[in-house]
């Protein structure tokens, strides 16, 4: 059986690591796309049992699973805002905190709020750059209009989400726009409530967007774009079985798009996992030449381990299925190779948290 194993002592480690960084601001547990590839439920009891109380998802769905996963005290903030009723009707009775990222969206909850009788949480979003949703902050009127116009709804936090380049200069940047708009809502004599910014790179490298909140998500398993010496451990990892063990003589083909012919007999493995399961698949980040470079040596000396050794891997990466040059490993069909596999993009797997 395929599996992805999550090991919990490495994110415990990270929470160390994260909760460090804090410096006391209130965490979430940002457990967007099924908790990173991680599975939803159970990374939140993780967190859940290293004290995190607040989560934010990306779907009215991963709301629900919480709620059903037994998550019924706890604060859910919904990262996207919506204008269809259906999805809000389903919100306000999970007891989600929403986001308004403009009068319309504001106007509509505020409206299914009213037709229930209730009054519902939300948080307001500012764009300072991402672009994907938010009040501009060249425009404090219209947020305003939300802490005035819509008493069916108690704004209990605000936030933005920073385009993190790794150019701090940019990042001060937005930070000062949001804190402008921050100064606008407190001079017509409006509470922001929880103020928060920084998400797993902000949180990791830069102190200023460290506010009353911080949201971590990739960082809990060590795959936000990283520093040496940053103390994170990378989580997720790959383990299945070798479906087939034999020898190719020599001249023999291996691959599908890219032909490897064998130099001399050899002795191969099939591990059935291919890039339709995420290995090899990470999306690479290149900030110099030699991130590039670092990458290409990587993916050309890409390796699994078997039995404690080092095995490479002929060829390219298939779509189900892997050959591996096992020469010189003693080993059978049936014996378990292990692998990088990031959570964020495995499919087709069991997760098992050890």
């Amino acid at each position: 059986m395929r599996k992805l194993v999550i090991e919990k002592g490495a994110v415990r480690a990270n929470m160390a690591v994260i909760r460090k960084r804090a410096e006391g601001a209130a965490l979430y547990g940002v457990l967007t796309g099924d908790g990173g590839g991680a599975g939803l439920a159970p990374m939140a009891r993780l967190l859940r049992d290293e004290g995190v109380s607040r989560f934010a998802v990306g779907s009215v769905e991963e709301v629900q699973e919480l709620r059903e996963a037994g998550f019924v005290d706890e604060e859910i903030l919904m990262l996207r805002a919506t204008v269809d009723r259906e999805e809000l009707d389903r919100l306000v009775d999970l007891n989600a905190v929403c986001t308004i990222s403009s009068v319309d969206t504001g106007l509509v909850l505020n409206a299914v709020a009213e037709n229930r009788s209730t009054v519902a949480e939300a948080h307001i979003q500012v764009d300072t750059g991402m672009g994907f949703g938010g009040f501009l902050v060249g425009e404090p009127e219209k947020i305003l209009l939300a802490y005035r116009s819509l008493p069916n709804v108690a704004l209990s936090g605000i936030y933005t989400q920073l385009h993190t380049t790794g150019k701090g200069q940019e990042v001060e940047a937005q930070l000062q726009q949001f804190h402008q708009v921050l100064d606008a809502i407190h001079a017509a004599g409006f509470e922001t409530g929880l103020v928060h910014a920084a998400g797993s790179y902000a949180l990791m490298h830069f102190d200023a967007a460290r506010l009353d909140a911080v949201r971590a998500g990739s960082v809990l398993l060590g795959r936000c774009r990283r520093t040496q010496g940053d103390g994170l451990t990378t989580v997720g990892y790959g383990e299945a079985p070798l479906s087939e063990v034999r020898w190719l003589p020599r001249g023999h083909t291996v691959g599908s798009d890219k032909l490897v012919t064998l130099k001399k007999p050899t002795r191969v493995a099939v591990l059935p996992v291919g890039y339709q399961n995420g290995f090899g698949v990470e999306r690479p980040r290149f900030s110099s030449f030699w991130d590039l470079w670092r990458w290409w040596r990587k993916n050309r000396q890409r390796t699994v381990r078997l039995g404690g050794q080092r095995v490479r891997i002929i060829g390219s990466i298939g779509a189900t299925e892997t050959i591996l040059n096992v020469t010189d490993v003693k080993c059978s069909a049936g014996d378990t190779a292990v692998f990088d596999l990031d959570p964020l993009y495995a499919r087709g797997v069991q997760i098992e948290y050890r």
